[in-house]
């Protein structure tokens, strides 16, 4: 019974969600389309022209919302998104989509293909673990995945690029930015209006490579 009254009141809540209301008037595939446009506008990121490269995108409100940034005269995208999943996504006009697990070296070989001698101006990841609710096997899933996207982004960001990764206050919190810091001159924390106050996750912004990576000679 109590499950029941649970899914109840979460689908009460849900219906009465401001930022659901505004995702449905807007066209956007989910809410948190809102995080990633209040995070874009406090650090002023995202503009025409830049290469996108959005990690864990399904169903695509992040991609949607990158994909209007960078919309010029005449409708014409100016840029790349380059989007990928785990999961299948509905197609975005102008935007690139990969499906694949991440975590699987022959998925992100595709990926570095996919982006090819560009280099990126945004790495977005919205990417989050199934979690099992053991703490400690939960923070070390949450520090792989972000640990992931910083990888991949030290590969392929200008060094005055950014990244956004959505992280997750408790067990391994501190850890997760320490690293980010080892690697970027300026990490900050951003928890947006749109999270969900119940919420723990909170972004990290990671801006300006702290030093360039050595390439492969046979890159």
């Amino acid at each position: 019974m109590a499950k029941k009254k649970f899914s109840k009141e979460w689908i009460h809540q849900h219906i009465n969600d401001p930022y659901v209301k505004m995702a449905q008037q807007k066209g956007y595939r989910a809410r948190a389309a809102f995080k990633l446009i209040e995070i874009l506008d406090s650090e002023k990121l995202m503009r025409r022209g830049d290469i996108i490269v959005d990690l864990g995108s399904a169903p695509g409100s992040w991609s949607q919302v990158a994909r209007e940034r960078l919309v010029g005269p005449g409708g014409i995208v100016d840029g790349r998104v380059i989007a990928l999943d785990i999961l299948p996504m509905e197609p975005i006009a102008g935007v690139e989509f990969l499906q694949g697990d991440f975590r699987e070296d022959e998925v992100l070989a595709r990926l570095h293909e996919q982006v090819g001698n560009q280099q990126v101006d945004l790495v977005i990841s919205d990417m989050a673990p199934n979690l099992s609710g053991v703490s400690s096997a939960d923070s070390a899933r949450i520090q792989h995945v972000c640990e992931l996207a910083m990888d991949f982004a030290l590969d392929h960001l200008k060094p005055d690029g950014a990244l956004i990764v959505k992280a997750f206050h408790g067990s391994g919190f501190s850890q997760i930015v320490e690293m980010f810091k080892q690697h970027f001159k300026r990490v900050v924390e951003r928890k947006p209006k749109a999270s969900r106050d119940k919420s723990s996750e909170t972004f990290l912004v990671a801006r300006g490579l702290k030093k360039l990576r050595e390439q492969d000679p046979q890159d």
